[in-house]
């Protein structure tokens, strides 16, 4: 993602044009709530992961809370935080697998688990909300894929473990951010453990089924900036920003490859 110090409002925009599908789909759905929420304050209690409102009928809270946000300073930090690792993990597993994940598993895996341990355990009431819980989420598991090529990194004189980057990310930011949530931070983290890992991987359909649906529905055709499960290393576009994946010479084979009460999830 374009950097402050090389502020570019035209590569800004470039970058923003071509965000994959549902990295577009979930960020808009984001400032669209903290747009919502402002005339009508009543959403944000609707959809804060709230343990003491929460029962079977309030399900839909597992999935709006890492959506909606307490103020624009907070949805604003959320959504620059998780646009490049939300389009990297889409750029890796394709459109309907990330869509899938984030809109099902990925909201109610760290707020279950939250719920359980703030609740049951910890016997406390906070409520939470914001996407910086897919945040630390989305960077535990890429600390498992770069602890397995690069183990340590140094400071000084001390080796530290590369999968316990996002930990030490949780611990700072409950120490200088104020009013942000540490469990919930911990519980994105937990999870995005577990997918790196390969324990959750079973969530996802199986890809000969993706390809059969993407394939029945013309999917790749139809939708612009889809990213197909064949073509999930290249794209519709070509590579996407930030991925880090060198485009190969010669032909390509085409085989799989607020104002409210309540904690916020993030700066």
């Amino acid at each position: 993602m374009p950097s402050f110090t090389q502020f570019n409002p035209v590569r800004l925009r470039s970058y923003i044009l071509r965000l994959p599908l549902c990295t577009r789909l979930l960020l808009t759905a984001m400032v669209g709530l903290w747009m919502a929420a402002i005339p009508f304050p009543w959403l944000r209690e609707m959809s804060s992961l709230s343990p003491d409102k929460f029962d079977l009928t309030q399900m839909h809270r597992l999935n709006l809370f890492p959506l909606m946000h307490l103020g624009f300073l907070h949805m604003f930090f959320d959504v620059l935080a998780i646009a490049p690792l939300l389009e990297r993990f889409e750029a890796e597993f394709g459109t309907i697998v990330t869509l899938s994940l984030f809109t099902g598993p990925f909201g109610l895996l760290p707020g279950g688990l939250y719920l359980i341990l703030e609740k049951g355990i910890l016997r406390g009431n906070t409520a939470v909300m914001g996407s910086s819980v897919w945040v630390f989420l989305l960077l535990a598991s890429e600390a498992i894929k770069t602890h397995k090529t690069n183990p340590n990194f140094s400071i000084g004189p001390y080796k530290i473990p590369t999968w316990t980057t996002p930990l030490i990310l949780v611990l700072i930011t409950s120490v200088l951010i104020p009013h942000v949530s540490f469990l919930g931070h911990l519980c994105g983290a937990a999870i995005g453990y577990l997918w790196g890992l390969g324990y959750i991987k079973f969530l996802v359909p199986h890809e000969k089924i993706l390809r059969w649906v993407e394939n029945k529905l013309n999917l790749l055709g139809r939708l612009p900036h889809y990213v197909s499960v064949d073509q999930k290393t290249y794209g519709r576009y070509g590579v996407l920003p930030s991925t880090g994946i060198p485009i190969p010479i010669g032909p390509v084979a085409m085989g799989p490859r607020s104002p409210e009460p309540g904690q916020r999830l993030g700066p």
